[in-house]
């Protein structure tokens, strides 16, 4: 018998499987090894073979290969995957969006199945623009309605009740359009009331019509939804300022350029895209779910290299296994299980990719980095295209296929209808001991905080492996570090300019370089990007304002901003900033 591949993990990757991953008894001691756990997902997503094809060793041979790209750590799927494959629970999507219309029904219909997904480990997104606004009228009882806001504060402190399956608390995105009534006062809510929605991130649906009336200059409509009638008009301008303010104050809202992602939607004929993921990179119809998986980057260079074969091998893999997911996944809700099968939306990306740039010697702020995004981006898309078209070879096309983009571009076969999506990649990409998404490193000497309040203290381990390379000696590097520990950041040091260079952290990297990057990712992802356009602190609100004007010229589906030390909550920061006044929306840990 062929001998399993030995799984390498860094201690801080153990200690977030053992508190979140592994299986339990019922006394709370984990009974699972990581192997066995990456066993259990592949055992579990292969046993889908047998159901198309009359050769049970494929279901073998498939166990086998999805171990070995996970225990590798080459790839993996999202969290409920690798939380719930082969447990009762059996939910294994990350994403999902659930529709509001405008009455009591529906909302707490919508808040009863928001609670199911949450507790599977799911997390929700909301379109609240077709609730009518504050202070309108309510025929039936001949009231007056408390708007969508009131209700988004529903929602966050349902979700506060609920942790995810016990393992992780509710994630939600709240989206309103920029041309409801009360969006000026969706878009302050977190200004004002800092301590409320800790549970959603919050986003404007922008319009074309409301960038072409900035442009223009001229005033802009706000509608109510109830009866399309023109409520009043407003200044674009100020309401486009009131937006970066307040994503310049606390990090919402972000923005998501609604009828850009309408445009690229690959069912049309089956409604309009309304809403996104909480981390905004999945957009989905009413009642979608979407299953997500990441190939680790870092491990596809070697000698300063890119391994194109192996890298198309991990992707052809990664698709099928994805696909799989959809097969076994136990749907939270009837809804949920028929829309996602219509169109089998699978969203395969990356993690890994600040350090892939630094095994290749290219600095992330630099214009190669740009061109290296696209030219890997673009193979897997089109591997990713080429291996779901296999697939509906052997299986059929997504059902949803007739009228699809796909059947309208005449191509033949297509299982899914979506292949890529880039994701932020908190959790999983600390388990394979990697920069998360395709962000740069926040820094090159990091502070953990664990789940039980444990303190790991970390370099990064490809600037140890570096020094050496340079020849540096044990003394010398001894110093190095104390120094940067010290200092926080490479630029601060006296090292040479290759090394800071190379090393650059995401605060040092101008803005427009992080639009650049995010562009070329997305011109080759059927969803969108998560991607955070990390700003340092002094920063301006009309500087945040020419991020968001590009970001729409460059025709990206969506923009999130962070200054630094916008959040009052400490989970990251640099030695050269204050303690009280830094932190990050996107990581679980901190970095002195």
């Amino acid at each position: 018998m062929k001998k399993r591949p030995y799984l390498k993990l860094r201690e801080s990757a153990y200690l977030i499987l053992a508190q979140r991953y592994l299986l339990k008894n019922e006394k709370g001691e984990v009974v699972e090894t990581p192997e066995k756990l990456f066993e259990r997902v592949a055992k579990t997503v292969a046993s889908v073979e047998r159901n198309f094809s009359k050769d049970y060793s494929l279901e073998e041979f498939y166990t086998e290969k999805f171990y070995e790209i996970m225990v590798n750590l080459d790839f993996l799927p999202n969290s409920p995957t690798l939380m719930n494959a082969g447990c009762p629970l059996g939910q294994l999507s990350a994403c999902f969006v659930l529709p509001i219309e405008d009455s009591l029904d529906s909302i707490f219909n919508t808040l009863r199945c928001a609670a199911l997904i949450h507790k599977s480990g799911g997390g929700t997104g909301f379109c609240f623009s077709k609730l009518r606004p504050k202070g309108d009228l309510v025929s039936s009882t001949h009231g007056i309605a408390s708007g969508p806001v009131s209700f988004i504060k529903v929602f966050d402190a349902a979700t506060e009740a609920i942790k995810q399956g016990g393992k992780r608390r509710g994630a939600n995105m709240g989206i309103l359009r920029v041309d409801h009534p009360d969006i000026e006062e969706f878009i302050t809510v977190k200004k004002e009331s800092p301590s409320l929605l800790t549970n959603f991130n919050l986003s404007v649906a922008i319009t074309d019509a409301f960038m072409e009336a900035l442009k223009k200059g001229e005033k802009f409509p706000l509608v109510n939804p109830r009866n399309k009638k023109v409520v009043k008009y407003l200044d674009p301008n100020q309401l486009f300022t009131l937006i970066a303010e307040s994503a310049w104050l606390t990090g919402d809202p972000g923005i998501i350029f609604i009828d850009t992602i309408n445009k690229y939607n690959p069912t049309p004929h089956l409604g309009k895209i309304q809403a996104t993921n909480p981390c905004g990179e999945q957009p989905l119809l009413p009642y979608e779910s979407c299953n997500l998986g990441s190939i680790n980057l870092a491990n596809f260079v070697e000698d300063e290299k890119i391994n194109w074969g192996r890298l198309k091998e991990i992707v052809h893999l990664a698709v099928r296994f994805l696909d799989n997911v959809i097969e076994v996944n136990h749907f939270p809700i009837p809804q949920i299980a028929k829309v996602t099968r219509l169109t089998r939306k699978i969203g395969l990306g990356i993690m890994g990719f600040a350090d892939f740039l630094i095994k290749l010697g290219i600095s992330y702020a630099e214009p190669k980095a740009i061109e290296i995004a696209e030219k890997v981006m673009q193979f897997i898309c089109t591997e990713s295209i080429k291996a779901s078209g296999l697939l509906a070879k052997e299986r059929g096309n997504f059902p949803a296929y007739p009228g699809s983009i796909w059947d309208k571009k005449g191509v033949t076969y297509m299982r899914n209808a979506t292949t890529t999506t880039i994701a932020p990649t908190g959790s999983i990409s600390l388990i394979a001991g990697v920069s998360s998404g395709i962000e740069p490193i926040f820094g090159v000497y990091y502070e953990r905080k664990t789940f039980d309040n444990l303190i790991l203290k970390e370099f990064h381990p490809l600037f140890l492996e570096f020094l050496e390379k340079e020849g540096y000696s044990s003394s010398t590097i001894e110093e190095i570090l104390e120094e940067v520990k010290e200092k926080g950041l490479l630029s601060q040091t006296k090292l040479p300019e290759k090394i800071k260079r190379l090393f650059v952290t995401t605060y040092e990297i101008d803005g427009f370089q992080h639009l650049l990057i995010q562009q070329a990712f997305q011109k080759w992802t059927h969803n969108a990007v998560s991607k955070t356009i990390n700003l340092p602190k002094d920063v301006t609100i009309e500087e945040v304002k020419k991020l968001y004007l590009k970001a729409y010229e460059l025709g990206l589906k969506g923009i999130t901003v962070y200054r630094y030390g916008s959040k009052n909550e400490q989970v990251i920061y640099f030695k050269s900033y204050s303690e009280e006044d830094a932190t990050c929306p996107i990581c679980r840990f901190s970095l002195r």
